[in-house]
């Protein structure tokens, strides 16, 4: 191993007298400034597992006042993709992380990805070699599978046998001159004892010596391998706290050995308990195991799944569910991490994003709104209509849209609207805050809202609400209070003209009512009445009442409305707030 006094320098690979390498006692450790890591591979986009984990490691340095470091490992070379990179980049962003090192930021610690970084690899090694901690292994792949086939059939250890640790260093030094293939393992003492550490969740964790072989740390390839480039990059960098997923519980011990073997400090070691979905199986892509930018895509606030996912795991007092981001920054803190796994519960995260949506308020909700809005084509005096699968669950993305009639409005339409008349737009708020789940949600729940003179009708609401005797007699009244120019079209004002109409007719309020809803809105079910009447005007409210008596009228059921162009997309097209 090292010398009795001499060992690896975090910083440049130089030698340092070995009482400057702390313990790795919780004491030690505890004196160390807090600097912790992120490091994602970018083999696949960025899952709510990982960005979990990567909020926790982020409060927790905001928490203590420490640093927290984004590195990337793509040494994964056949998956690991640059688009991939900027993508993990673009949803930590989003979700409103910010790292003090890493990619876009630098850091005296660079580079920060591992690819950019097999020098300090290969001279660490070179240090190991020097100091005996590592051999080379002339076994090849076929007897080392022949190997444990024996084992595992004469159910002995399956492990390295270490056939190549005794060969005489002259002899190995010629077999690699001669250019015979070989890997470099860690020598690992015969005399160690378990392997034990204090992990910030699990507590006292042990392994016995016996269980570790002298595993790899640089393939024949001369590729590392990532229980060596982890610790290396971890050590280099500082790192104080490796705060990650319990798949790693079974890594620790032979990072440890190599931390050991290099007479570096250790640093403290916390592991995640893993998401499990509602059947209590491991998370699936159909429970909720997706990516950051898909929930983005359908409609989800960056601060409320902040939320949710530092919830899946940790809470601030048992009791509060709702908590933003300098309220977790502020409280986070290990001990409250629990051990159990966490079950994923979309219903919750509906109604965690459902109460930050209430909480915006209208000129923030319009902001989030606005990328909704062009991805729709809609404008205040535009005439656009689209058809969709009503029992979609607009929260799952899942849902096709067809445009029915109209032009979808251009980009630099919808956004030159939306500053033009803010006010309008605002007023949409109050419609829908107390109902929409999600953005993704809203633009379907008003888009009567968007289509002109013309509503598209939903069948059943229409059998329903406008084909009873004496609906004529009814719509026309209602054209009668609504076209009196006295009438100030306010929603209080339309209410109260409404409200004194179904005695002087004899019907209920509520056939009055769904029969206004369903020719006005096109449906039983959508926002509130009279506020959507204010804000839809009232020429558009007169037309669409008047088409309500027209049989040959723009007002036709769905299954009727002919689709003058093939054009549909999914419901929610990716175009989102910080996209």
């Amino acid at each position: 191993m090292t010398s009795k006094h001499e060992a690896v320098s975090p910083k440049h690979g130089a030698m340092i007298p070995d009482h400057e390498v702390m313990t790795s006692d919780h004491e030690a450790v505890s004196r160390r400034p807090v600097r912790v890591r992120f490091a994602p591979s970018p083999t696949g986009k960025l899952h709510i597992g990982g960005a979990r984990t990567a909020i926790y490691n982020w409060a927790f340095a905001r928490r203590h006042g420490g640093a927290f470091v984004l590195r990337i490992e793509d040494t994964d070379p056949e998956r690991s993709t640059p688009e991939n990179t900027a993508q993990i980049i673009r949803s930590l962003h989003w979700l409103g992380l910010d790292w003090d090192e890493g990619p876009e930021r630098g850091g005296e610690f660079g580079p920060y990805l591992q690819t950019e970084r097999f020098d300090s690899y290969r001279e660490t090694l070179e240090h190991l070699k020097q100091h005996d901690a590592v051999y080379p292994c002339f076994c090849t792949p076929e007897e080392l599978a022949a190997r444990r086939e024996r084992a595992m059939t004469s159910q002995t250890y399956s492990g390295y046998d270490r056939t190549c640790r005794s060969i005489p260093s002259e002899e190995a030094a010629v077999r690699i001159a001669a250019g015979e293939a070989h890997t470099w393992r860690l020598k690992v003492p015969l005399d160690r004892g378990p392997v034990t550490w204090d992990d910030e969740v699990f507590g006292r964790v042990s392994v016995p010596a016996d269980q570790l072989d002298d595993f790899i740390l640089m393939r024949s390839d001369n590729t590392p391998t990532y229980n060596y480039v982890v610790v290396i990059d971890d050590y280099l960098m500082q790192i104080s706290h490796v705060i990650r997923g319990d798949d790693h519980l079974s890594n620790t011990p032979k990072q440890i050995l190599v931390y050991e073997a290099l007479g570096a400090e250790i640093p403290r070691f916390a592991h995640l308990s893993m998401i499990l979905g509602g059947d209590g199986k491991r998370l699936s892509k159909r429970q909720g195991a997706t990516s950051v930018e898909l929930y983005r895509d359908r409609g989800y606030l960056p601060q409320a799944l902040l939320n949710y996912l530092a919830l899946l795991g940790w809470s601030l007092d048992g009791e509060t569910t709702l908590i933003d981001a300098e309220g977790l920054t502020s409280n986070f803190s290990l001990e409250r991490v629990s051990k159990n796994p966490a079950v994923f519960d979309k219903a919750k995260l509906d109604w965690m994003n459902s109460a930050y949506i209430r909480e915006l308020g209208a000129k923030a909700f319009v902001d989030w709104l606005e990328p909704w809005l062009v991805d729709w084509g809609f404008t205040r005096e535009g005439r656009v209509a689209w058809s969709w699968d009503a029992d979609a669950d607009l929260c799952l993305g899942s849902a096709e849209r067809a445009l029915r009639f109209g032009r979808p409005a251009s980009p630099e339409e919808v956004v030159a609207d939306v500053t033009a008349h803010r006010a309008w737009y605002e007023g949409i708020y109050p419609l829908v805050c107390e109902r929409a789940r999600t953005l993704a949600e809203v633009c379907p729940m008003v888009a009567f809202l968007f289509s002109g003179e013309a509503v598209l009708l939903d069948e059943r609401s229409m059998e329903k609400c406008l084909r009873f005797e004496g609906v004529a007699d009814v719509l026309t009244r209602v054209i009668t209070a609504l076209s009196d120019e006295r009438l100030i079209w306010r929603e209080a004002a339309i209410e109260a003209a409404l409200r004194a109409l179904p005695e002087e007719l004899g019907v209920k309020p509520k056939t009055l009512f769904q029969a206004v809803r369903v020719a006005v809105c096109g449906n039983m079910v959508s926002p509130p009445l009279f506020g959507s009447l204010e804000l839809l005007g009232r020429e558009h409210i007169l037309t669409r009442l008047e088409n309500a008596l027209q049989p040959s009228s723009p007002l036709v059921p769905l299954s009727q409305t002919p689709c003058p162009a093939p054009v549909s997309r999914p419901l929610s097209s990716g175009v989102s707030q910080n996209s």
